[in-house]
């Protein structure tokens, strides 16, 4: 990215100097010095206390002379642009990928981001575009595909989600031919770095799926202060994707009123938009209405007469699963994801030989993804394994078959949450014991929502069907209930004659 780098041809060697580290003596094991490391060490050797003379020795054999620092000056003023190869590098995977061609109210929400980027580059005032969209209307296309054009028009971008999943997924997808993933691995991060940044702004970030931000950030969230604020303070301008109804842990605070605020209390230019269009679904409204209402998350505003969606309840989960690997075969693009009821237990998650997901009474049992990959969503053998909403959040497939566990039945008629069903691996209710006995009123509506979110989640990640299998009967029977029966045609009857009559043109002689 730094062009006083390129233009000048000027070599840049790592190394890394630890003055503090004192290593093991042979024939003693040091974990720096791990065969795993040597291909690291090889190309950034690190220099440890006592090998002084070790490291001036390296400095000294590439580098011959002084020149009072002009070397260090240059990079440390230098522009930062990304560089043309990386410009076409990133127009080049683009194109032919059909999983980021733009239709409709991408393509408008698609040349406002891009006008909004160049005059915030333009004024060198602070701009900020908030983007609401469902499930579906295309809100990663359009991200990933403003990561791309405005990276080409010399812009440094970079895409943004809380999940990685997503960002692996893109990174790959985005890969062709024999190009390294460097090329592109540094325009995907996370939002918990931003805290730390300084100096000049980033030209733009692009947030996907907004509403998964935390306020505070680290592993013991006690980092920076809210990234919503620090995303908007980092940027000259910053687009953020989001859908409020997609907040599936009890840290996502990502809200369009929080953005809004933070945009105005940094002095940015305001701009929101829609999409509406539904892509995936099978283009279905009424699915995704059905969905809602079904789940009791939001009343349906009128009567639902037809899914025009493949939606089927299985009693079996070896059926379940069957239906989608052979939706599977056809393309790798239909999976099987469930509620996190399951224990993930660390030991098992290399493991495809352990089962974690055990449905005794059926005689089913499978392992959830394996964590030796990031790519789970598009892995060939993946379809053996079953992800979660961590893992497919942000993504889609043709076909998705969800496992409903515990947390979620029927009782007296309605659907009830069950937050005490919840797996203790799962991160996503983290605190709401505690907050269960400060405040049980707003612990069980927080856990109740979430939960609610996760299954809606799920059960919109397939572009042409979802198959679901539910632990509890009676939600199986009540989601079949609800499914909407195509009116049978009315019998045809003919007109009585003197309709016939009186509509004849009575001219007519």
């Amino acid at each position: 990215y730094n062009e006083a780098v390129r233009e000048a041809q000027i070599d840049l060697l790592p190394c890394a100097y630890l003055h503090n580290y004192k290593c093991a003596e042979p024939p003693a094991y040091d974990p720096l010095l791990d065969p795993a490391y040597l291909e690291y060490l090889e190309r950034a050797p690190a220099f440890c206390n006592g090998d002084v003379v070790k490291l001036r020795d390296f400095i000294c054999r590439h580098i011959q002379h002084g020149d009072d620092g002009q070397v260090l000056y240059h990079i440390e003023s230098g522009r930062l642009r990304p560089s043309k190869s990386l410009q076409d590098a990133l127009t080049g995977m683009l194109a032919g990928n059909d999983e980021f061609v733009m239709i409709d109210d991408q393509k408008v929400i698609f040349e406002q981001a891009v006008h909004l980027a160049r005059e915030a580059q333009r004024t060198g005032e602070r701009h900020v575009l908030i983007v609401r969209g469902g499930p579906g209307t295309g809100k990663s296309v359009v991200a990933v595909n403003l990561l791309v054009r405005l990276t080409a028009e010399e812009m440094v971008v970079q895409y943004v989600s809380k999940n990685s999943a997503p960002r692996n997924v893109y990174a790959k997808l985005l890969q062709q031919g024999n190009r390294s993933k460097a090329y592109i691995a540094n325009l995907f991060r996370g939002p918990g770095k931003f805290f730390e940044h300084t100096g000049a702004p980033l030209d733009v970030v692009v947030v996907d799926e907004a509403h998964r931000l935390n306020e505070k950030s680290g592993l013991f969230q006690n980092l920076g202060e809210n990234q919503i604020k620090e995303i908007v303070a980092a940027s000259r301008f910053s687009v953020f994707f989001i859908d409020e109804t997609q907040r599936v842990t009890i840290k996502d605070i990502g809200s369009v009123s929080d953005i809004r605020a933070f945009a105005e209390q940094a002095g940015a230019h305001v701009h929101e938009a829609d999409l509406f269009s539904q892509f995936r679904c099978n283009g279905s409204d009424s699915y995704l209405d059905w969905l809602d209402d079904a789940l009791s998350i939001r009343p349906a505003e009128e009567r639902i007469t037809d899914l025009d969606y493949d939606f089927r309840v299985f009693d079996d989960p070896h059926q379940l699963f069957a239906a989608i690997a052979e939706k599977n075969a056809a393309a790798n693009k239909a999976r099987v994801v469930a509620g996190y009821c399951w224990e993930w237990p660390k030991d098992s998650k290399p493991n495809p030989n352990t089962h974690d997901i055990v449905l005794g009474e059926h005689g089913f049992s499978i392992s959830w993804n394996l964590a030796t990959t990031g790519t789970w969503a598009i892995d060939d053998s993946s379809i053996h394994q079953v992800g979660c909403v961590h893992t497919c959040q942000g993504l889609e497939f043709d076909y998705v078959g969800v496992i409903i566990g515990d947390d979620m039945r029927v009782e007296g008629g309605e659907i009830i949450t069950d937050h005490t069903k919840r797996a203790k691996s799962d991160k996503s209710l983290s605190g709401i014991k505690s907050l269960a006995k400060a405040d049980p009123t707003r612990a069980n509506r927080i856990a109740d929502e979430i939960i609610r979110n996760t299954y809606r989640v799920l059960m919109t990640r397939g572009l042409r069907g979802c198959y679901v299998f539910c632990t509890d009967p009676a939600l199986a029977a009540y989601l079949r209930e609800r499914m909407p029966r195509p009116s049978a045609p009315a019998p045809y009857a003919p007109m009585p004659e003197q309709l016939s009559l009186a509509a004849e043109d009575p001219l007519e002689d």
